[in-house]
C-alpha cells in the first residue's frame, strides 16, 4: 500500500492547481490532506462543514467531492483574488463562499453549528480557537494541517505550533489524534 494520491482527483483540481501556480500561491493543501478531507466530508451526510482558509479552492474541491447532495459547506477567506479562483472553478449551490476577515467572521457568526471544521488559517487554528471550537457540534471533527515544519514558516512559528499542540493535548473536551503524515495532521473530535 502507498499513500500517494494520484487517481480520483476532484474534477476541478487540475484547473485550480494551474491557476494556483500562476498566482504564485505557495500555501495550498497537499494531495494527502485533500484525500483525507474528502473521506471526512463523506462521513457527514447531510452535515454542515466549515473551511477556514479557502485559498484558491484546492482543499475545497476535495471537500466538495466527498459531500453528498444534502451537505452544506461554508468556506471563508480574506483574499478576494484567491477566493475568486475557487468561486470560478467550484460553482455549486452547496457551497457558500465568504470573502471576509476570518477573525471578524468567527466572532460575529451566529448560525448553525458544524459537523466538520477544517482550520487552515490563523483564525480558527492559532487564534480564536475557543470561539471556533464552540461552532463545532458534539461529535464533530476538527481537522488541522501544517503541524510539521513547513518551508514558509516565519521566524518563531515552530514555537507557536508546539504551544498550540500542547494546549490541545491538555484539553478534556476533545479526543485527539496526531498524525506524522502529510503536512502534519491533527484530528480532534469534540466530546
Amino acid at each position: 500500500m502507498t499513500d500517494k494520491v494520484t487517481i480520483n482527483l476532484p474534477v476541478q483540481y487540475e484547473a485550480i492547481a494551474l491557476k494556483t501556480k500562476a498566482l504564485g500561491f505557495d500555501m495550498p493543501s497537499d494531495l494527502q490532506t485533500g484525500s483525507l478531507l474528502r473521506t471526512l466530508a463523506a462521513s457527514k451526510p447531510g452535515g454542515r462543514i466549515l473551511e477556514l482558509g479557502t485559498g484558491t479552492g484546492l482543499a475545497t474541491s476535495w471537500i466538495l467531492s466527498g459531500m453528498d447532495t444534502g451537505t452544506a459547506l461554508v468556506s471563508v477567506d480574506n483574499n478576494e483574488l484567491l477566493i475568486s479562483v475557487a468561486q470560478e472553478q467550484l460553482k455549486d449551490d452547496r457551497i457558500e463562499f465568504v470573502c471576509a476577515d476570518g477573525y471578524e467572521w468567527i466572532t460575529t457568526y451566529n448560525g448553525a453549528t458544524f459537523d466538520l471544521i477544517f482550520a487552515d488559517a490563523m483564525p480558527g487554528k492559532y487564534d480564536l480557537f475557543e470561539e471556533t471550537f464552540a461552532l463545532l457540534k458534539t461529535g464533530g471533527i476538527y481537522l488541522i494541517d501544517d503541524m510539521l515544519p513547513q518551508p514558509n514558516w516565519p521566524e518563531g512559528h515552530a514555537e507557536r505550533v508546539a504551544g498550540f499542540i500542547k494546549m490541545l493535548e491538555l484539553r478534556g473536551d476533545l479526543v485527539l489524534t496526531k498524525l506524522n503524515w502529510s503536512t502534519g495532521i491533527i484530528i480532534a473530535v469534540k466530546k
